[in-house]
């Protein structure tokens, strides 16, 4: 007689991936929308050329481009270039006809000159800027005010001014004179926004690495856990991290910043405070194992049982 057929076993269902999958997807995708947008944007702001003065046949055009926005110096580098234009040049506007000599705002630290049939070279000016505090950082912003004016020959002459800005710390709002004879504009110099995003991004990791140590610390300290040394390894090498984490700022932040009293001097208190905690409790977990409460070595479990010492000790 044949034997009864096994029973089959049910088949155990595999988990489908798909459900955790398409939504990590979707955010990897808006996510680099997101950031294409905003890279985009920027660059669209830094290709931006802003024009202001005259466009008679016969002028000097100036050509300003920042260079570099230095917040701690409380000045603007900007890298000028001479161009006279008509009658006011030979060879293409390389060279002066005449002696030229242009003008700056006060804002600008000094004034520039050229001899005539020379050929004109580029040349970097600072201008002071005003306003604004490096300790708001990333929040700081400034302000300041550029104007050139030409003399060919001892003579004014028309001037068009050229601005644009190539450093990507900073993005630069710029209002033309609203006379069309002057070459003069009205700059704001805030923080880009990659570099603003990327320091709320570090605020919001310092207080979660503290969080992390605060929820760590209380586990180890309502368990009883004792000395946990790679516990304790981590809390340090976190505490020391944060150091480093902070001088990646860019921009070179000085201690006292908004960074620092938003995020960074809390943080590294809390994780600090966690440490000394995690060891006290743990040096006192520790004794009370090691010892009873007079310091008195506890009892050792025998071969007769909890609190029998053997044999030996009854003698």
């Amino acid at each position: 007689m044949a034997a009864p057929p096994e029973p089959s076993r049910p088949r155990r269902r595999r988990a489908s991936l798909l459900p955790v999958l398409l939504p990590i997807a979707v955010l990897i995708v808006v996510a680099v929308a997101v950031g294409s947008w905003l890279q985009f944007t920027e660059r669209e702001a830094m290709d931006t050329v802003h024009t202001a003065g005259s466009r008679a046949a016969d002028r000097v055009d100036v050509e300003a481009v920042v260079q570099r926005v230095d917040a701690a110096a409380r000045e603007m580098v900007l890298r000028v270039r001479v161009t006279p234009r008509g009658s006011l040049g030979e060879a293409d506007g390389t060279a002066p006809v005449d002696d030229l000599s242009i003008q700056t705002s006060e804002a600008t630290l000094g004034d520039l000159s050229f001899r005539a049939h020379e050929r004109l070279a580029v040349k970097d000016v600072k201008v002071v800027l005003t306003g604004g505090s490096i300790g708001d950082y990333p929040f700081d912003s400034y302000g300041t005010e550029i104007g050139f004016w030409a003399e060919s020959g001892g003579e004014e002459v028309p001037v068009r001014l050229l601005f644009a800005n190539n450093d990507t710390l900073f993005a630069l709002s710029v209002t033309p004179s609203p006379l069309p004879q002057e070459a003069v504009m009205e700059l704001r110099a805030v923080r880009s926004g990659s570099l603003l995003v990327f320091a709320v991004f570090m605020m919001v990791v310092m207080w979660a690495l503290a969080a992390s140590v605060l929820i760590g610390t209380w586990y180890l300290t309502t368990r009883g856990e004792g000395l946990v040394w790679p516990a304790l390894a981590w809390m340090a090498a976190t505490l020391f991290a944060l150091s480093a984490f902070r001088n990646t700022a860019p921009g070179s932040p000085p201690i006292g910043s908004v960074l620092d009293w938003f995020a960074f001097l809390w943080a590294e208190t809390v994780i600090a405070l966690c440490v000394i905690a995690v060891v006290l409790a743990g040096v006192r977990t520790a004794l009370r194992a090691d010892g009873g409460p007079d310091g008195e070595a506890a009892d050792v479990p025998g071969p007769g049982g909890t609190g029998d010492l053997g044999p030996a000790s009854r003698q």
